[in-house]
């Protein structure tokens, strides 16, 4: 088990941007997701998609290094939203968290609860009023632990 002390947890680098997508990335395949499920050009995407947040949605990212390598990941943002907010930022804005991605070796020490913590003061910096994320099974004992609440999401299957 590690100590604190060998865990540094520091906001990224745009130079970490590509480590970041690829930690992404991993994340799906290893909740399941299969590859011939995710597009070729999912590293593309994935850069695009931070550098539109970065500037347009205060987008942070954060990582977990542990002996001077990057062992982790999380990002947040501003929530975008899916209707139109009309209201005002004291009453509602949200912010978001995703991606939250620990290498294998280095999981069950605390690193994604370290790195959803850090994510959730750079919002709350931002004003937000709630954190949002969608948490994987094996993610969701690390959200309760630091307080959130398992919602209620409603689907249907089309395919």
């Amino acid at each position: 088990m590690l100590t604190e002390k060998h865990i540094v947890i520091r906001e990224a680098t745009t130079k970490e941007d590509s480590l970041i997508a690829k930690h992404s990335y991993q994340m799906w395949l290893d909740i399941g997701v299969d590859e011939s499920n995710i597009q070729l050009d999912w590293q593309n995407i994935t850069l695009q998609f931070i550098e539109e947040a970065r500037r347009d949605l205060f987008y942070k990212a954060f990582v977990a290094e542990v002996n001077n390598t990057v062992v982790g990941s999380a990002n947040c943002q501003l929530f975008a939203d899916l209707y139109p907010n009309v209201f005002k930022d004291e009453y509602r804005k949200f912010g978001y968290i995703w991606g939250v991605y620990v290498e294998q070796s280095y999981r069950r020490q605390g690193i994604a609860k370290d790195l959803t913590n850090r994510a959730i003061k750079y919002l709350k910096l931002l004003g937000c009023t709630r954190v949002l994320l969608n948490a994987s099974p094996g993610g969701k004992p690390v959200y309760s632990s630091l307080g959130f609440s398992e919602g209620n999401v409603m689907q249907l299957d089309l395919i």
